[in-house]
Parts: C-alpha cells; sequence; structure tokens
C-alpha cells in the first residue's frame, strides 16, 4: 500500500454566450442633476463582478471619474432587455451595450457643453476628473455638474443614451446543420497535481497551475479571484458534491452546508494563474468572459492526474475514495 503521484493536463476552448436569436443585451445611461451617471441594465451580478466591470466601462468610455458612476441592475420589468446572466456573456454582450449607451450620451453632454463655452463639440474632451475642457486650451472648461445642471434646468434636454448589443445571427448549413454559435472564444489550459492512496482510495490536489487567455482583463484582482475561487469550484465538482443517490427524491438529502459535503478551506491547493490577454476585436476594450470557464479545466485535469498515478480512469464525477477502490480492484481482477 502507497501514495502515488500524478499530474494530468486539460485545456478548455470556451464560447463566450451565444448566437441563437442574436443573444442581445441592453444598456440605458443617464446624468443626475449633480453630474453623476446611472448605468441601467438587467443583466444581474451574481457575485461575478458585473457591476464593478460595467461601471468601468462606462467611466472610461464617458470619460469621468469612476466614482461618478452608479449601476442600477433592474429587473425585466423595469429595466432594458438583457438574455441573462450565463454563457459567461455578461462583461462581453452587456459590456457592450453600455459602451455604445455611454457613447450616445457622452455626445449630448459635449453638445450641452459647447453650446455654454461657445465653441464646437469636436473641440471638446473630458479630463477624467469631472471636466469638460476644450482641446489644447484645458483653461477654458465647464464641470460635468454644472453641464448637467444646464441641460437640466436651461437647456431642457437630457443627457443619455441607449445601447444595445446584438451579434448578427449565423447563417446555418441546411445539409449539415453547421453555423457558428459564437463570435469569440476564451481559452485555459490547467495542469494538476495529485496524491492518490491505494489503500483509502483517498486524492489530495497538491497544485494547480494554469494560464487562461481572457481577452483583456478589465478589472485583474477581480479577474484573479474568480479564477481562483473557480479553481476551488472545480475541485468542489471532482471530489466532493453530489446530490446521489437522492436526487430526485430530496428525502434523506442533506439539508444544509453542514450535510453537504464540500471542500473547506484547509482542503484548497496552492494555484499559480498566468493571465494572457489577446483582445477579442468585437469585446469591450477587448474583453471576451471567464466565468463558466474557471471551474471546467480542474475536473479533467484531476481526473487524469488520477490516472497517470494509479492507472484508473475516473468517468463519474466525483471521484470518491469509494469509486477509486473499485476501479483499482477491477484493474486488480479483483
Amino acid at each position: 500500500m502507497a501514495k502515488h503521484r500524478g499530474r494530468g493536463v486539460a485545456s478548455v476552448n470556451y464560447p463566450i454566450g451565444m448566437n441563437l436569436g442574436g443573444d442581445p443585451s441592453q444598456a440605458l445611461v443617464h446624468a443626475t442633476p449633480t453630474g453623476k451617471f446611472v448605468v441601467a441594465l438587467s443583466s444581474i451580478d451574481l457575485g461575478q463582478g458585473m457591476k464593478s466591470v460595467t461601471r468601468q466601462l462606462a467611466a472610461e468610455t464617458l470619460g469621468v471619474p469612476i466614482e461618478d458612476v452608479f449601476v442600477d441592475t433592474a429587473d425585466s420589468d423595469t429595466g432594458p432587455h438583457c438574455m441573462g446572466s450565463f454563457a459567461s456573456r455578461g462583461t462581453h454582450r452587456a459590456g457592450n451595450a453600455v459602451i455604445a449607451a455611454a457613447k450616445e450620451a457622452k455626445e449630448v453632454l459635449l453638445e450641452v457643453a459647447a453650446e455654454e463655452l461657445e465653441v464646437d463639440p469636436k473641440d471638446l474632451e473630458l479630463d477624467g476628473r469631472g471636466k469638460v475642457q476644450v482641446k489644447g486650451a484645458p483653461s477654458r472648461a465647464i464641470s460635468v455638474r454644472e453641464v448637467a445642471q444646464r441641460a437640466h434646468f436651461k437647456r431642457g434636454r437630457s443627457i443619455s443614451g441607449r445601447g444595445m448589443f446584438l451579434v448578427p445571427p449565423s447563417d446555418v448549413d441546411p445539409e449539415t446543420g453547421e453555423m457558428n454559435p459564437v463570435t469569440t472564444y476564451a481559452h485555459a489550459c490547467m495542469v494538476a497535481e495529485v496524491e492518490v492512496d491505494d489503500e483509502t482510495g483517498e486524492v489530495t490536489v497538491l497544485s494547480l497551475k494554469a494560464a487562461y487567455e481572457i481577452g483583456r482583463a478589465l478589472n485583474v484582482k477581480l479577474v484573479e479571484q474568480q479564477l481562483v475561487g473557480g479553481a476551488w469550484m472545480g475541485i468542489s465538482h471532482a471530489l466532493y458534491e453530489t446530490a446521489e443517490p437522492y436526487y430526485p427524491d430530496r428525502a434523506h438529502g442533506p439539508t444544509d452546508f453542514n450535510e453537504y459535503l464540500m471542500p473547506g478551506p484547509g482542503d484548497m491547493c496552492p494555484v499559480e494563474i498566468e493571465i494572457l490577454e489577446r483582445p477579442a476585436l468585437d469585446g469591450p476594450y477587448g474583453a471576451k468572459g471567464i466565468g463558466e470557464m474557471c471551474a471546467t479545466p480542474p475536473i479533467p485535469a484531476i481526473a487524469n492526474a488520477i490516472f497517470d498515478a494509479v492507472g484508473v480512469r475516473m468517468t463519474e464525477m466525483p471521484f470518491t475514495p469509494e469509486k477509486i477502490l473499485r476501479a483499482l480492484d477491477a484493474k486488480r481482477g479483483r
């Protein structure tokens, strides 16, 4: 009886969003009388950082400080249309819609500022700190707050914009059914190192090392945290979590997380991640999406590492000690 070490590799080619019916997302941006901007979305933040990223995108596009932008994720009754927060589409689809809405709002902002400064809107720029100024002559300027007040109370105008991102539906080959379901893909490769005890069947994940190509990291810290969290989730899927044998009958199933088996902090292994940036042509400032892809590669990487360690191929999750021992017995002809 011994503990065996093994390494496994897995790679992922992950589609961002869908292309069935265009997969649209919409956004609205408007200025308040105080010169702050509100982004209205129906794209829901599930904890993945949707509000933070769309706030960044709006601020960057408008040319205002990020603290002057707020994001309101309403619902399908009161917010602009969105297909939903799924398929790792949020940053790509909603982000593009926010940029389009912010551009339209910025045009109105510059038009009102131009009227106040008596110049052509094309001669104006935002300094990123809350002022609209004449290009090459920053002393000739007006604050965004003043522009918003003049728009509301003097010009009778709404500094607002509407944005929508829609992927043209792909043609479908009537003979083969072949189509192009998405416009961009993210990629990842992961190496897992494990230790397998052939007496108990216990698997210990020693390390996960991965490289993720995500287009462009709009918020590096959020990306890193999501990738580490996804690694934890992948380990959990691979070795712990299951609804069996009770699903769909819940009569004797776990009722809370004291009974539902999941890895704790002590079960988490060191995770090393490299972020590769290859901007997407149709992404918001080059971004793609990383949501579901985070938890995908650990599962096959761990399965391959188990095979490398003890020579048994696990095909059913989770890879519990009992399943590994049964596979080892079958391999030995027992």
